[in-house]
């Protein structure tokens, strides 16, 4: 075991401290001493983590994964729930990218948040998270994992509403909390399950046991596929996926680095993550297996649709969000779980960097996040034009980029694999396609034409270093990121694949499976290039280009044309199909009604209030009617004297007589 296994507590335990500090002392300091602490903690859980990279590369792979636990946490009967840690191929793999794309991102921060009020407040909640979301990553069981999963969570609402003073921000916030509670209902009755079906909630014991079970088939629900599809439930609400992803678009409200960092890169990957943590779980629950590919691929293509026609450049990007988790889970359903975590990471890249240089779009605007008033601005700040550029080929599937490799790792999985479904795959070829459409449409409108904006009151100019250096950090990841599978392009191995072999191969069905009928072709290295060149969805994201390019950039007047031709389909798209309005009616109005008039009204005011008003009312008479006893009448108190004497002795005879 690795020297800093003993010492892994210090990996989260750095940002949290780190949220400590400031937020109790942070006030008075200046922006550089809160500055220290933020990402002088953030810089050294990244070193931590480095070093537990390298002793865990010198470890015999018989020696993972590195189980460790620190101390008995909860124990009630047979309850016991220890503080645990499991690190292996997987949890490397998430370390590495929320530690290193979370310290860009607040490296970014210090200039996007320079003049913000609250300064010391942001990096609190900032820190936190990276504390909660390390925690739920390093778990070793699903209750250590739920503090993490809830406190991210947390986090999630105080940055979201940040810019407290905006009732838009404060609303975003509460609708994060709330929607993402309802998935969480499923998540924790799934865990109360998983104890009383396992006696534990160690990964460990939880795993050895599945792997003894019988796989329940398709359309088989045991009590492995209800545990299954409770969990996913919560990975429903927490990664934004049908019917509960109306949360995320709206939490464009917080800051630009908080839309990179928890909604692209860390925390709306969560359930995306507990998937695939709990893969030996879904691939013995094939029916569970089905609905998360389903969702995934329904999700990916209908949130694209909505991204075609938004205005707001962080909107098209948060609708893209839940298109690419779409994906990922597309992916994990599909029993391709490498290539769903492969997509997950190069997702932080490319996607991080797209929030990111889209704040410093919104930096040099002054502000303006609408599209429509931007154009012509590739020259005037070329840094942020071509890190988003590279982003965008990357999204887009571009050959050579890193979202290339993982996206056609996806798609051959959905394809050819064991669970091949050639209709969720047409679907998901759609999606390449709006997805190569809906971004280049973006990167046109931004950076190209003439500006639609007026240059007298806007005075463009380029973000300052410390923004722009995360950029380019995060741009050579997004196109350097997935060359782990370069070798695939010649018929080679797949090195992240089989880095996470490990960790997978024990699934019936799983990535070890998709990888020995990939190799199980024989093909010459100039063929399986050519196939790699033409793929599927490399073509529909040339189309995605093509199409984009001749609406925008050559005949800038179709668009305005085709929405009016298709007036109604392009209401609704922009109206999101009117979903928020749908569970506006439905929904929240019916429970605001009912919580008003009948539990408020009925239940509160008259019953509750009415009771304990009335035996104070009544009290209160009593004592009226008694006070008339002390008239200060002599007589009076000698007639009641008597009148009680008899009562007393009429009481005392007659309870005498009835004992003889």
């Amino acid at each position: 075991m690795p020297k800093i296994a003993d010492i892994l507590w210090i990996i989260p335990l750095l940002p949290l401290a780190g949220a400590a500090v400031n937020g109790f002392f942070g006030k008075s300091w200046p922006n550089s001493r809160v500055n220290a602490v933020g990402i002088g903690s953030v810089s050294l859980t990244f070193l931590a983590v480095l070093e537990l990279v390298r002793e865990f590369f010198n470890l015999p792979l018989a020696q993972t994964p590195i189980v460790k636990s620190f101390a008995p946490w909860l124990v009630a009967g047979s309850f016991r729930v220890d503080f645990n840690f499991w690190v292996d191929q997987l949890t490397i793999v998430m370390l590495l990218v929320v530690s290193g794309v979370g310290l860009l991102i607040h490296i970014y921060s210090t200039g996007y948040m320079a003049h913000e009020g609250g300064y010391y407040r942001f990096f609190c909640y900032m820190n936190l998270f990276m504390f909660f979301m390390l925690t739920l990553v390093m778990a070793g069981n699903l209750v250590l994992m739920f503090v993490g999963w809830e406190g991210v969570g947390l986090c999630s609402y105080l940055l979201i509403g940040f810019y407290f003073l905006r009732k838009s921000a404060i609303d975003a916030g509460k609708k994060a909390f709330i929607t993402t509670r309802i998935g969480d209902v499923g998540f924790t009755i799934g865990i109360l399950l998983a104890f009383w079906t396992f006696s534990s909630v160690d990964f460990g014991t939880i795993f050895m046991k599945v792997e003894n079970s019988p796989v329940e088939a398709v359309g088989q629900i045991g009590v492995l596929t209800t545990i299954a599809l409770l969990l996913f439930a919560g990975a429903i609400g927490k990664s934004a996926q049908l019917p509960l992803y109306v949360w995320l678009p709206d939490a464009m409200e917080g800051p630009t680095p908080v839309s990179a960092l928890i909604h692209a890169a860390t925390m709306v990957t969560a359930g995306v993550y507990m998937v695939a943590r709990m893969h030996l779980l879904y691939s013995h629950a094939l029916t569970a297996m089905l609905v998360v590919a389903s969702v995934g691929a329904i999700t990916a293509f209908y949130s694209a649709t909505i991204g075609l026609v938004q205005t707001d450049i962080k909107k098209v990007l948060a609708y893209s969000t839940v298109s690419q988790l779409g994906y990922m889970f597309l992916g994990l359903g599909v029993g391709a779980y490498a290539a769903g975590i492969f997509h997950l990471m190069t997702h932080a890249f490319f996607k991080g960097l797209l929030f990111l240089a889209a704040g410093s779009v919104i930096h040099a605007m002054g502000g303006e996040q609408d599209m429509r008033k931007m154009g012509g601005l590739r020259k005037k700040i070329p840094v942020t034009y071509w890190t988003m550029f590279a982003a965008t080929l990357a999204i887009a599937g571009v050959p050579l980029f890193s979202g290339f490799f993982s996206k056609e790792a996806i798609l051959d999985a959905t394809k050819d694999g064991p669970h091949a479904n050639l209709t969720l795959w047409v679907v998901g070829i759609l999606g390449a396609m709006l997805t190569s459409f809906y971004m280049f449409r973006l990167l046109f409108l931004t950076f190209f034409g003439q500006p639609r904006y007026d240059e007298h009151k806007v005075h463009v100019h380029e973000s300052p270093k410390n923004m722009l250096v995360p950029l380019v950090i995060l741009a050579v990841l997004a196109v350097a990121g997935g060359w782990f599978a370069l070798p695939t392009m010649i018929g080679g191995p797949d090195h992240f694949q089989n880095f996470l072999r490990p960790v997978f191969e024990a699934a019936p069905a799983g990535t070890a499976a998709v990888a020995e009928q990939a190799n199980a072709e024989p093909a010459s290295p100039g063929a399986v290039l050519v196939r790699s060149l033409l793929a599927p969805g490399v073509i529909v994201a040339l189309i995605g280009f093509l199409t984009a390019w001749w609406f925008y950039i050559r005949r800038p007047d179709l668009p305005k044309k085709l929405a009016q031709s298709v007036h109604g389909l392009y209401t609704l798209l922009l109206n999101k199909y009117y979903v928020d309005e749908f569970y506006l009616a439905v929904i929240v109005r019916p429970l605001l009604w009912i919580s008003t008039n009948v539990l408020w009204h009925v239940v509160d005011q008259n019953l509750i209030d009415g009771a304990v008003n009335g035996a104070a009312h009544s009290a209160r008479e009593i004592g009226q009617q008694v006070r008339q006893l002390q008239s200060g009448n002599t007589r009076s108190y000698a007639a009641w004297v008597i009148v009680g004497a008899v009562c007393v002795t009429v009481l005392v005879l007659g309870v005498w007589g009835m004992v003889r």
